[in-house]
């Protein structure tokens, strides 16, 4: 995508509608925006959350599916660079899915970077709002690896927790491995992630970009993902049957460039592979 940003000042009751409709722009001009914070009457995570839901509405309008959530910061770290004390998410839809090792068009991404994930699909509904562990592995019917291809509209990736949320929570693409394996009898929290990247298929010496720990995302991917599924259903979109959750990274993410090939390895689990052309 283009480097080139683009800046509307946005104030008054047409906040919402206007800044929603900047980041749709994104998608068809290829420009980034400056960092919506700064151009707001109100920035709370509430009005991000309504921004979010203004371009959730209006995709579905135009026939674009809802499969899922992702979760974000749930690094203790990264919240504590952007000042908050609790994770966010926003929406997948169908066509942010790629199939395993399918090559991705980084032309058709914004400022990518890669991240290694556990992923869940749910069985059953969890329209609870006040969830717990045991719900929600009562309602999991598969655990996969994935990974997830981030991507930010705010030139620069200047941002903070109302940029990110509004902006989908900076969501790109993502990909499911594989083996689909039961809940039972995995240990989420001590898997260990070892993820990889080659380009052009040539090795070019220690090729090891990410490394992390089920711990590594909120203490347990479990913890994470209760949270969204309370979360989600206290704003009216509970998780339903068939919803992937992305629960959000192992390790730290890594920029991406066309001629990439990364491969993540989840202890336990299985593998996954992303290609960009």
């Amino acid at each position: 995508m283009s480097d080139a940003t683009i800046e509307h000042p946005v104030s008054g009751a047409g906040n919402i509608e206007a800044l929603a409709a900047e980041l749709r722009d994104c998608f068809k001009t290829g420009l980034t925006i400056a960092p919506l914070r700064t151009r707001t009457s109100s920035d709370d995570v509430d009005t991000a959350y309504a921004i979010q839901d203004t371009n959730t509405r209006f995709y579905e309008s135009q026939g674009r599916r809802l499969v899922g959530r992702k979760i974000g910061l749930t690094s203790k770290v990264v919240q504590s660079q952007l000042g908050v004390d609790q994770p966010d998410f926003g929406m997948l839809f169908a066509d942010m899915a790629a199939g395993e090792a399918e090559p991705i068009d980084v032309a058709k991404l914004h400022q990518p970077k890669i991240e290694a994930e556990v992923a869940l699909i749910l069985g059953e509904d969890l329209d609870i709002q006040t969830p717990t562990i045991a719900d929600l592995i009562r309602a999991t019917a598969y655990v996969l690896p994935a990974l997830e291809i981030v991507g930010s509209r705010v030139a620069n990736w200047d941002i903070r927790i109302f940029d990110t949320v509004a902006d989908n929570a900076s969501s790109g693409m993502f990909v499911l491995g594989g083996p689909a394996r039961r809940i039972d009898d995995l240990d989420l929290r001590a898997l260990q992630m070892t993820m990889r990247r080659e380009h052009e298929g040539v090795s070019t010496g220690p090729n090891v970009v990410s490394t992390g720990s089920g711990a590594a995302c909120l203490g347990h991917p479990l913890n994470a993902a209760v949270w969204l599924a309370g979360e989600v259903a206290r704003r009216g979109r509970p998780l339903k049957a068939g919803d992937v959750v992305l629960t959000g990274a192992l390790g730290p993410m890594v920029p991406v460039t066309a001629g990439d090939t990364f491969v993540a390895q989840l202890s336990g689990l299985g593998e996954v592979t992303a290609k960009f052309v």
